[in-house]
């Protein structure tokens, strides 16, 4: 399937957070290497880029579903906003939903080799770029986040790439259900430690399901969803 590639620049969402969300398509060929596409940028590396995930995908096809569901609400100032790039993605195209691809999925993207890491974690920087105080706790729980990707062989990759199904290693663990273990379950141990136990799952989220076990519950999740600033009761 033909997929663009997309990168994009640090600039101010607001007054207070900066973040470079926005990407545009490349022009010309671009050399991918272990941490991602040369021109792209990560401004909070804590949670953001590395190895682990060089590369987000984001289903084109959701931008159907948000643009409804923003037009449903009144809010005409995000329509601009719901196209390739808009959510942050490097990697935009149809045919490949959170459903159908699994952790440890390896792709050939043109001269490149790629695998699924871990789902997308939405963070409260979705509500600043869509004006929506609590867009990225919708995000979560309906569970159209897109995927991150590891690089596994540097190569260059074109504006309109060539993505392909290498291998499937795990079947069984779909982005989807990976991400309603950890975000959309109150507690699953058997998925937990599932999860836990799986090699091709990025380290973070081994931890996290390993963390949740241990606690025996899942933790708060607030300060990635909502920021610093999070909203009074009710405001939501």
């Amino acid at each position: 399937m033909q997929v663009s590639i997309l990168v994009g620049k640090a600039a101010m969402l607001n007054s207070t957070i900066s973040s470079a969300i926005h990407k545009q398509p490349i022009l010309t060929r671009q050399y991918c290497d272990f941490t991602g596409l040369v021109d792209d940028t990560q401004v909070s590396t804590a949670y953001h880029g590395g190895v682990e995930r060089a590369l987000h995908y984001y289903p084109k096809e959701h931008y159907a579903y948000w643009q409804a569901w923003f037009l449903g609400m009144g809010l005409k100032s995000a329509k601009p906003l719901l196209s390739a790039g808009g959510f942050g993605e490097n990697i935009s195209g149809t045919g490949l939903i959170e459903q159908e691809v699994c952790i440890g999925d390896i792709y050939r993207l043109d001269n490149a080799l790629i695998q699924i890491s871990q789902p997308r974690s939405p963070c409260y920087k979705l509500n600043a770029r869509f004006s929506y105080p609590a867009f990225s706790v919708l995000v979560q729980a309906n569970g159209r986040t897109g995927w991150l990707l590891r690089v596994l062989e540097t190569g260059e990759v074109g504006p309109e790439a060539n993505l392909a199904l290498v291998e499937r290693p795990y079947p069984n663990i779909s982005v989807k259900r990976a991400a309603d273990i950890v975000y959309n379950q109150a507690f699953n141990p058997s998925g937990l430690a599932e999860l836990a136990a799986l090699t091709s799952l990025s380290p973070s989220w081994r931890k996290k399901a390993r963390e949740y076990l241990a606690a025996g519950q899942v933790t708060d999740w607030s300060m990635r969803l909502l920021g610093p600033d999070l909203p009074a009761s009710g405001q939501l």
